[in-house]
């Protein structure tokens, strides 16, 4: 399972046509990205696994993150001996507690005791019929608990939303051998206008889910930074401008410990794939 180098993180090859997610995926194989990322907020996220193995010959595909409110790890465990029986170990199971407004809107209260919950989903990882081994998953982490479990119980930790900062804490609390892969957000603009209208309200969205805010506090974010969405916080968690200033970006989080990063371009239009930007990032990484 490479997990060298970049990967792309992307909702597009997640809930596009499966078609074309299986195109834009062997093209991204070709190009040289070491893994491609999907995200799950409910639905087949693991028939969507299936359709990019089957597309791709050589980067690792993996979830960033497979909801643990939306699956049963017995089920889960069946399908992931069924997708690495049939593809080879290029399957990677990023999983993830998710968040309250998420979770708790359809059901409220269902979102309680997260590190239980997390550690009761690998417990039924490791006791199935074929269970997933540690070494063939990852956690979404952010805080010390949720890191200290992903090196105790995974192959390591998926960060997401974060900075250059928060992967040296991370590569600190985690310890010299797990894997250490954040996400990282990019656009491939012209000038601070620009990216702030690509950019603006999706970060906001994010800014609702209270993980995410606590963790930029932790950072030395302040509330007015998250009220306003300020340049501060904007420029902290996205990458923006030119190729250069992406692989930039990329590099600081090596040098802070990361063993694999894996971009978000964002576009004017998110419906649709960044085709241009991924050439033009394959480009420039390689």
């Amino acid at each position: 399972m490479n997990l060298d180098g970049v990967g792309i993180w992307s909702s597009q090859l997640r809930y596009s046509d499966p078609s074309e997610a299986a195109d834009a995926a062997a093209e991204l194989d070709e190009l040289g990205f070491s893994a491609l990322w999907i995200p799950d907020v409910g639905g087949a996220v693991l028939d969507a696994v299936a359709n990019l193995l089957g597309a791709t010959k050589n980067a690792t595909i993996a979830t960033g993150i497979l909801n643990i409110w939306m699956h049963e790890p017995k089920d889960v465990a069946a399908a992931h001996a069924t997708l690495t029986g049939t593809h080879g170990d290029r399957f990677l199971l990023g999983i993830g507690v998710s968040h309250a407004p998420l979770i708790d809107a359809k059901e409220p209260g269902r979102y309680r005791k997260p590190m239980a919950a997390i550690g009761t989903f690998l417990d039924g990882l490791d006791d199935a019929d074929l269970p997933v081994a540690p070494e063939n998953r990852v956690l979404a982490a952010l805080g010390p608990k949720m890191l200290k479990t992903a090196a105790e119980r995974s192959r390591g930790a998926h960060p997401y939303l974060v900075t250059p900062e928060h992967t040296a804490i991370a590569r600190e609390t985690l310890g010299a051998a797990p894997l250490l892969l954040p996400e990282q957000t990019v656009i491939l603009a012209e000038d601070r206008d620009e990216a702030r209208t690509i950019g603006t309200n999706w970060l906001r969205n994010y800014l609702a889910m209270p993980n995410y805010v606590n963790n930029l506090l932790r950072l030395g974010f302040t509330d007015e930074d998250v009220a306003s969405v300020s340049d501060r916080l904007f420029d902290g968690v996205i990458a923006w401008g030119d190729e250069e200033a992406v692989v930039d970006r990329i590099r600081k989080h090596q040098q802070a410990g990361a063993d694999h990063v894996c971009v978000q371009v964002l576009s004017a239009n998110q419906a649709e794939f960044p085709t241009d930007q991924w050439r033009r990032l394959a480009s420039a990484v390689r």
